[in-house]
């Protein structure tokens, strides 16, 4: 029994440290998406800071490339309009930036 009892808490550690780990992994700081009408530098830490739920935006998992489907996948709509749709429309609800070349301010690509 004792030693059982040693495995589970054993168990119960290495799980925490590992969800820790995983918690601790936000992805970077700071994305930079080329565009047509200029480069977008997103400031990736500042909207986790404003968003506590990672689905709100990676709806197919944390971690998820937005353009690993959209403009890739016929049954996604293109990255363009899922951005313009998502972004701008939180934007609108909390007061962010909505006019092209506040978010359109880099190189155009």
């Amino acid at each position: 029994m004792k030693k059982f009892l040693i495995l589970i808490v054993a168990i119960a550690m290495v799980s925490a440290a590992a969800m820790a780990v995983v918690a601790a992994d936000k992805g970077p700081a700071e994305i930079k998406l080329p565009a047509s009408m200029g480069e977008i530098t997103f400031n990736h830490a500042a909207h986790q800071g404003r968003i506590a739920d990672c689905t709100t935006c990676h709806h197919k998992g944390a971690g998820t490339a937005c353009r690993s489907c959209h403009g890739v996948k016929a049954d996604a709509p293109k990255a363009k309009k899922a951005f313009h749709k998502r972004c701008k429309g939180c934007h609108k609800k909390q007061n962010g930036p909505t006019k092209c070349k506040q978010c359109h301010s880099g190189p155009k690509s």
